[in-house]
């Protein structure tokens, strides 16, 4: 498994005193873990972006702090909502001796014949699976071969896929990963969902048209019948 490496500094600023720290290009951070006590630090965001984008939340990252290294995983990263640059991040400091549980990201690969032969189309269920493993053993993905799909309702699940061996699968077995789907479900769907739409725009527009001339409203019937009232008064006169 590739090894990343990382750079950190201890951080004296806490709260709303982070600003400084992005503004300055850096990234505040968290280093915890069992038995470890809590280190607030941060890391430069270009090379922290770099190296998750390499190692995701399942690689070993060595992390240099004040002169030692410490094996970490990155266990949570919250971004801004609207620019999506990262916030803050928390390391996840392991035993390289101790199993840890670790959510790996599923890749599908090869082509499915059902898919070709434009028989059905390919639905994603699951994109990731739990798995428990030394830290060493993680890998940063598990391949799903699709190329023997073939026909429609064929599936993979979980108990189908080729795992990497020191990883023990946590997901259920009977879980499906993907599995080719109907067109015609798929059109038939689409031709309701339509459908369902044009019968919405007909109901709103009939609720805002204006009433007929000489119709009040129908929530109005006490104000028509009070004109209706006036009218034979004056006729009366």
């Amino acid at each position: 498994m590739k090894k990343h490496s990382l750079t950190a500094t201890k951080r004296d600023l806490l709260g709303r005193k982070v600003k400084k720290l992005r503004a300055a290009g850096q990234i505040p951070a968290t280093v915890y873990g069992k038995k470890v006590k809590s280190v607030s630090v941060a890391v430069a965001a270009d090379a922290f972006g770099k190296t998750y984008g390499e190692a995701g939340e399942t690689g070993l990252v060595e992390l240099s702090l004040n002169g030692s290294v410490r094996p970490v995983l990155v266990h949570h990263v919250q971004k801004h909502p609207v620019t999506g640059a990262v916030l803050h991040v928390e390391f996840h400091q392991v035993d390289l001796k101790q199993k840890v549980h670790a959510n790996v990201p599923l890749v599908l690969v090869g082509d499915s014949p059902a898919v070709a032969e434009k028989k059905g189309v390919l639905l994603t269920i699951l994109d990731e699976i739990e798995v428990e493993a030394l830290p060493t053993d993680l890998v940063d993905k598990i391949e799903v071969d699709v190329s023997m799909l073939s026909e429609v309702n064929q599936e993979v699940k979980v108990k189908d896929l080729k795992v990497p061996s020191g990883l023990t699968v946590l997901s259920d077995a009977e879980l499906t990963v993907v599995k080719v789907g109907s067109l015609i479900s798929r059109e038939a769907e689409a031709e309701a969902a339509a459908e369902a739409a044009k019968v919405a725009e007909a109901a709103a527009a009939a609720a805002a048209a204006p009433a007929a001339e000489g119709q009040a409203p129908a929530d109005q019937p006490v104000q028509a019948g009070k004109k209706e009232e006036a009218k034979e008064e004056k006729k009366g006169e």
